[in-house]
């Protein structure tokens, strides 16, 4: 049996040989290797580190240094973090290799949009949460009229109201973390918007001065743009100071001063600009929900489909929630999600019904009970309907058909919610026409896609499209392309982690397109947040991970959109990521894809001669 490793001398061990805490100007780390950025490389004991117990290897490029320790790195990172305290939230890409994108009106919309939809991106399961809750709550005051009086209503209330009133806090945090700053110091600026001592001048109404200037006075909770902006200058802040206050002080007076300037300007300049855009916006949405509301939902809700395999349906959660806190509906965004969802299910319900084969037909009903039921589009977006074309044109007319009907008969979303039949709550007073209109978008799409295709379209024969996966059942003890490309030997990839085997023996990809499948059957164990890679345990015991591009975990999701969530089973030649690979290449990565056997389980695994593959080709004699 395997000595077990003491991962806190091993953290120990490998802190100090960097060259000690005082060396280290940040930590992070990806699904293999820790990444210390250090102030004095030079300082760091290569060859005592790799002589650790458990280190796999190490290597240093990129301005970063990487320990690479495999399945023992969690441990070890979280023991290193916690006792010697180092910071694991800063900027770790200043001074790496990746090209910088020149400034222009696309890329400045570009950059915008991803940090508004990475700010925003971290508090949404909260703000279901406390939504959902909200409509639980409420169907037990329709049960129980005497419920709403009590104090257990009270309180779950103030539960579901926190994850919106506190929201400039959230955004705050997610907003700093997109960044690379200090969270809890942009959280102080927004928390300040929220205290009593500037609430209470608030409710007077009396005009205050600030630092001898007036002070708009004006209610923060539950807004976005405020805290947005408050978080950039922090960020900005705290660069400025770490750069001008001499090391001896910066553990003093970095917080000190990024705080109150932060604050400062937060209160007289920030916070108002961003109450101003906010209520500008939410005239815009008025406007577009009275007057022209049957366009925007219905083409957003036709065009959703194709935004959702771009990853660009991010984009739009941000509008989404800015509504939800001013005018404090949603009449556009959030219908047309749902009405999505609700197509897709009407498309899968005609290809089954289409469908002759009783396998065929029973795999797409029952996904399309998952996309009206669960809310789940992935395995009927690239399993049924995109595989077989004519589906989507279904899809689009169906979402574009149930959005007129939503946006005439007035259906509003009051409560952040899931995209699923469930929700329907949601929608408060306004319940029975969006009832209306997704009835309209089941039936339309399930009609138009029963017409015009036929059960030739409905036996797939995905290996003729590069875009869409294998689905056909492959045996248990197979490893499957995970990509469209170029199988080539894995020592040529441009990584000694990979190159050297470290990991375990395996082949690289050049990829064509940004598809990535799972490469056999089994369960994903692990699935790293920022989609750069992920791991399956295959029925037999033996464990895969595949690796998209090198070091594109600096990206911490950007261009990555995931399919899957961690412990689901999966079948070979299953959608588990989406890759924007174009994105990714001009921002100088190497989007070399590896496919390692991390864990053989005593398995002879052998691959076949390299060249062009296929997704779901098998790839093992």
């Amino acid at each position: 049996m395997a000595e077990k490793l003491n991962y806190t001398e091993m953290a120990h061990d490998i802190v100090q040989l960097v060259g000690g805490a005082e060396n280290v100007i940040s930590l992070g780390h990806c699904m293999t290797r820790l990444r210390f950025v250090l102030k004095d490389e030079s300082r760091a004991d290569t060859k005592r580190i790799k002589a650790v117990k458990g280190v796999l290897g190490v290597v240093s490029a990129g301005g970063q240094y990487m320990v690479i320790l495999g399945q023992n790195l969690l441990p070890v990172y979280e023991t290193a973090i916690r006792d010697f305290h180092l910071n694991a939230s800063a900027e770790t890409t200043e001074n790496l290799d990746a090209k910088k994108q020149p400034l222009t009106p696309k890329t400045a919309v570009l950059g915008a949009l991803g940090y508004v939809s990475g700010a925003v991106a971290s508090m949404l399961p909260g703000l279901v949460a406390g939504g959902m809750l909200k409509v639980v709550l409420l169907l037990i005051t329709l049960v129980n009229s005497g419920f709403a009086d009590s104090t257990t209503y009270t309180v779950l209330s103030g539960v579901a109201d926190a994850a919106f009133f506190f929201m400039p806090i959230f955004v705050a945090y997610g907003a700093a973390s997109k960044l690379g700053a200090t969270p809890i110091y942009a959280m102080i600026a927004a928390a300040a918007l929220l205290h009593g001592n500037y609430t209470a001048l608030v409710a007077a109404g009396e005009p205050v001065s600030f630092l001898g200037l007036p002070l708009w006075l004006a209610s923060y909770s539950s807004s976005l743009l405020p805290a947005l902006l408050i978080s950039l200058l922090a960020f900005y802040m705290e660069k400025f100071f770490n750069k001008i206050i001499p090391g001896i002080f910066k553990s003093l007076l970095v917080g000190l001063c990024t705080v109150t300037v932060t604050a400062c300007i937060g209160f007289l300049a920030l916070a108002p600009l961003g109450g101003f855009l906010g209520t500008y916006l939410a005239k815009i949405f008025v406007f577009l929900g009275d007057n022209i509301g049957f366009v925007a939902v219905g083409a957003l809700a036709a065009c959703l489909p194709w935004l959702v395999m771009c990853g660009m349906h991010t984009a739009l959660v941000p509008f989404m929630t800015q509504a939800l806190v001013e005018p404090g509906y949603d009449s556009i965004f959030r219908p047309a999600f749902i009405l999505h969802n609700m197509a897709e299910g009407g498309a899968c319900i005609g290809v089954g019904l289409r469908a002759k084969n009783a396998n065929q037909r029973s795999e797409a009903l029952g996904i399309a009970f998952g996309c009206i039921v669960a809310g789940v589009t992935e395995p009927a977006i690239y399993g049924i309907n995109l595989p077989r074309k004519k589906p989507m044109i279904g899809v689009m007319v169906g979402g574009a058909a149930g959005g007129i009907v939503a946006a005439l008969l007035g259906a509003r979303v009051y409560i952040m919610g899931y995209s699923t039949l469930l929700a329907l709550p949601i929608f408060q007073d306004t319940i029975i026409a969006a009832a209306a209109a997704i009835a309209m978008a089941i039936v339309v799409s399930a009609v138009v896609t029963f017409l015009i295709t036929s059960d030739t379209d409905s036996s797939t024969n995905t290996t003729q499209d590069t875009n869409t996966p294998v689905l056909a059942p492959a045996a248990d003890d197979v490893l499957t392309a995970p990509v469209d490309g170029e199988m080539v030997d894995i020592t040529t990839v441009n990584d000694e982690t990979f190159s050297g085997k470290i990991l375990g023996d395996g082949v690289a990809f050049v990829l064509e397109n940004g598809l990535i499948t799972a490469p056999c059957n089994g369960t994903i164990g692990m699935l790293a947040d920022t989609g750069h890679a992920f791991g399956i345990t295959r029925p037999d015991g033996v464990e895969v991970l595949i690796h998209v591009g090198i070091n594109t975990v600096e990206q911490k999701g950007n261009g990555f959109t995931l399919l899957a969530a961690e412990g689901d089973t999966v079948q070979a030649g299953q959608p588990i990521l989406r890759v924007d690979v174009d994105m990714l290449r001009n921002k100088g990565y190497d989007m070399t894809t590896m496919l390692i056997v991390t864990e053989p389980a005593d398995k002879t695994i052998a691959f076949v001669p390299f060249g062009n593959v296929g997704h779901g080709q098998i790839i093992t004699k």
